[in-house]
């Protein structure tokens, strides 16, 4: 779950070259209120943007309830603090395009002449991203069925007594501490730690770059195997190589970034273990994800306040 979420599908302009012509006029800004989510306006232009967004996926969709569904995650992001920051959309943005074999110019310029604007989807991708940690944060007291150590060796006979090969990662923690009564700095902080994230060139050396920086942190963690890892770092800790850091992440202890200080391939009765539990589950995943999704919205929208202007 949090790899689809936190990973804009690659997909999404397949037809991208196709679906629109230099004629395509960019809708007129407009400031006419729709809709109001406890508070927050969205307006008509917000609407035909959305519209817009939606024609280029070549989905069905209702443009301003999607809206409406997403004014009621981001207020509740923010009050989780799990809203992801700009450098990480960015860097979204940008796999994205390089992705879908486009400069960013161009693919700011497909996004602008179809009337979504770049703008309108770094903000789609955003609440995707952050939205795919609320679900995960809100799912770890829901684990699947367990799987013990004698599935795992009925499994492996099955299999021929092969047992599955798992990444094991050696991380390293680095926390730029914001206390909680001073989150207005948390950009100041944010700002410090990817100066001294680009720094990183291994865990050995991070002290001593972290001396002279008041209240930074740095924690050894230790080992996980791929299965361990924690689902909001996931999917950054398995596309950094050796000796690099993932980018930084708002929490509420501040801002971190983890350093991946070494990697090997291991397989013992443990990975098995949780490699078969994780193969086991995943056929449920996607349909456990759709209803909590949609309850924790129907939660949301109970308790809300929303007028239709």
């Amino acid at each position: 779950m949090m790899a689809r979420n936190h990973i804009v599908a690659a997909a999404l302009f397949a037809v991208i070259g196709s679906s629109f012509t230099a004629g395509t006029v960019l809708p007129a800004a407009a400031s006419e209120i729709k809709v109001v989510v406890n508070g927050a306006p969205i307006t008509d232009y917000d609407i035909s943007r959305r519209a817009a967004f939606i024609k280029l996926q070549r989905k069905k969709g209702d443009a301003k309830e999607e809206l409406t569904e997403e004014a009621l995650k981001r207020q509740e992001l923010r009050r989780l603090n799990l809203l992801v920051n700009d450098v990480e959309v960015n860097e979204a943005f940008a796999r994205f395009a390089t992705n879908n074999k486009m400069t960013l110019p161009q693919l700011n310029s497909v996004l602008d002449k179809a009337g979504v604007t770049a703008q309108h989807f770094k903000e789609y991708i955003r609440i995707q991203m952050s939205w795919g940690r609320a679900l995960a944060t809100r799912n770890r007291s829901q684990g699947g069925a367990k799987f013990t150590e004698q599935d795992a060796v009925q499994r492996m006979l099955k299999d021929g007594g092969k047992k599955p090969v798992s990444t094991e990662y050696q991380l390293q923690q680095v926390i730029f501490v914001v206390p909680a009564n001073k989150r207005d700095i948390i950009a100041k902080r944010r700002g410090e730690a990817n100066a001294m994230r680009a720094k990183f060139n291994g865990c050995d050396g991070t002290r001593d770059i972290a001396k002279g920086t008041l209240d930074v942190t740095v924690r050894d963690l230790g080992k996980f195997i791929e299965q361990e890892l924690p689902p909001e770092w996931a999917a950054q800790v398995k596309s950094t190589s050796v000796g690099h850091a993932t980018a930084t992440l708002d929490t509420d202890k501040g801002v971190e970034y983890l350093g991946v200080c070494a990697t090997r391939q291991v397989s013992d009765d443990r990975v098995a273990r949780m490699v078969f539990a994780q193969e086991q589950n995943s056929d449920k995943a996607d349909a456990t994800a759709a209803a909590v999704d949609k309850k924790y919205l129907d939660e949301l929208r109970a308790k809300a306040k929303i007028t239709n202007e």
